[in-house]
């Protein structure tokens, strides 16, 4: 059992930026996909970006590529999305999510290759 947690999320104009930020606490270990999903309202909840604990890869979704970036701290637990340029479209609940015991991010796109998850934080984006 792990336990995520968001931070960072808030109001901000088009074309501005916001760090996200995930907690984790458990054991987790080193073989372990983590991503950035989001839930706009109406919208069932979409991967935004996806990286494997101790490796330099990361994966995009085409609506953010260029604009976010993921980045992580495993010494501090802790993974970061950079978003800039922020666009209202990216208005969201933003949530961290996490899946222990994996060789890699095989199906970083899907909801289902995620165990844990965290509860989310608001990124709102206004014009």
């Amino acid at each position: 059992q792990i336990q995520l947690t968001e931070t960072g999320g808030g109001s901000v104009e088009a074309g501005g930026s916001l760090q996200l930020t995930c907690l984790m606490a458990g054991d987790a270990g080193d073989k372990t996909c983590m991503a950035w999903f989001r839930r706009g309202p109406g919208n069932q909840r979409e991967a935004v970006a996806s990286t494997y604990l101790k490796s330099t890869r990361a994966w995009y979704a085409d609506s953010v590529m260029g604009r976010f970036n993921i980045s992580r701290d495993d010494e501090k637990k802790t993974m970061y999305l950079q978003m800039n340029s922020l666009r209202p479209e990216d208005t969201a609940m933003y949530y961290c999510a996490a899946q222990p015991g994996v060789g890699w991010c095989y199906a970083w796109e899907q909801v289902w290759s995620y165990k844990y998850w965290g509860q989310g934080t608001q990124v709102t984006v206004s014009s």
